[in-house]
């Protein structure tokens, strides 16, 4: 749900920081690179850090760029690459902050010093590249913290730089990444977030259609944006009901980057959304089982798509309501544990298990798990309707017990 985009890659600040004498060494004997996005030597050098990045490998992923920073001191390039690997530290649970300083650290550093270029050659199309990128980064992160009037402020300023780098062919894969997302998710804010419309007043229309042909283009031909529009393209098919699209794709991506768990929950939700359940099923338990092991980039947010999974699997299909209230319960903790509790698993999990309770002749637990739902105030949720029917439900069949009661204490 963000307007803006994002890019490439690695290191960490402590690294940096330790560097910054090597950087005093470098500056005056280093000239002022003019162009380095389409340097054929670069693009292969770099393609296994991106590689390692995108599979969670981060430490070899910043040794591999290190070199860049040296090599390139008054480029934007390396620095770029740096955020870019701060971002996908934190891609996992979105809500984790402790990467915000330095993400916006290193795009700072990269406006700049493009900056710097810009105002040596204003025909630098690569520096008004890395600007509109940079400040686009900077406002898809406000966009995360719904800090909305920064990062339609960072928005702007990154559609002015875009505007500027446009009509430069060989990096054209490159920016038209920034309008696709641009085209997509200006109308999508707009159609779904009624009360953001004022701030979308200043911007030109978008084309969702467009938009997504665009990123198809860019996931197909660009180098470093590839992986970058694949990542958006999943989320975007699954919004829009192309899920067969979301599966295929994150099918793909988890089998290219096995260890990235991003790809591995939508493959596991777009299987289950098309009632591929065996195979939803098998990605589901790899999902736990990763978080029994802490292995890195999976979390409380991929243990609720994964539970949730399994629960209604045994519910549904193996006809096990004990494990499928095991996972169920699991769901609802997981969310719990990641501020989740508006989500639809979270919702679906407590419903169900409301449910049993209420089979089984359990009310006061059927009227808790029901209430914890009306509590969240989803009112558009089906979970959040379905609980209020069956509250009425409820006290029927406590009217009706307390009356067998009187009968046979008569």
């Amino acid at each position: 749900m963000k307007i803006l985009f994002r890019l490439l890659v690695l290191l960490s600040l402590p690294v940096l920081q330790a560097s910054a004498q090597i950087y005093d060494v470098f500056e005056k004997e280093k000239e002022r690179p003019a162009r380095l996005l389409t340097d054929r030597a670069i693009q292969i050098e770099t393609t296994a850090a991106i590689d390692y990045m995108y599979n969670f490998n981060f430490y070899e992923s910043e040794r591999e760029f290190k070199w860049l920073l040296v090599k390139y001191p008054h480029h934007p390039i390396g620095f770029f690459l740096v955020g870019l690997n701060y971002w996908w530290r934190l891609v996992p649970d979105t809500g984790v902050k402790k990467y915000d300083e330095v993400i916006h650290g290193y795009m700072d550093k990269s406006i700049n010093l493009a900056s710097d270029l810009l105002k040596e050659d204003k025909g630098n199309n690569e520096a008004a590249f890395f600007l509109a990128a940079s400040y686009a980064f900077k406002g898809r992160l406000y966009a995360e913290r719904e800090n909305w009037v920064k990062a339609a402020w960072a928005g702007k300023q990154a559609l002015k730089y875009v505007e500027l780098s446009r009509g430069d062919d060989s990096i054209n894969p490159e920016l038209i990444f920034g309008d696709g997302l641009y085209n997509f998710y200006s109308k999508w804010i707009a159609e779904n977030y009624k009360s953001l419309k004022p701030l979308l007043t200043f911007f030109k229309k978008g084309d969702k259609n467009l938009g997504i042909t665009q990123l198809e283009n860019v996931s197909r031909n660009a180098f470093y944006t590839r992986m970058e529009a694949r990542y958006f393209l999943v989320q975007i098919y699954a919004m829009e009901g192309q899920h067969e699209k979301a599966r295929q794709l994150s099918n793909q991506m988890h089998a290219l980057y096995p260890n990235n768990s991003f790809f591995h929950r939508y493959a596991a939700r777009s299987s289950f959304v098309l009632g591929r359940m065996r195979e939803a099923e098998t990605y589901a338990k790899e999902l736990l089982d990763n978080i029994a092991t802490n292995k890195y980039g999976y979390t409380a947010n991929e243990g609720r798509y994964g539970a949730y999974i399994l629960g209604y699997v045994n519910q549904n299909y193996n006809k096990d309501i004990g494990a499928a209230k095991f996972y169920y319960q699991k769901c609802t903790e997981f969310a719990q544990s990641n501020d989740s509790e508006e989500s639809g698993y979270y919702l679906g999990s407590l419903l169900a298990l409301g449910d049993f309770a209420m089979d089984e002749g359990d009310f006061l637990t059927a009227a808790r798990k029901y209430k914890l739902i009306i509590d969240t105030k989803q009112k558009k949720s089906a979970s959040y309707k379905t609980a209020k029917e069956r509250i009425k439900t409820l006290k029927k069949k406590i009217t009706e017990a307390k009356k067998k009661r009187r009968l046979r204490n008569r």
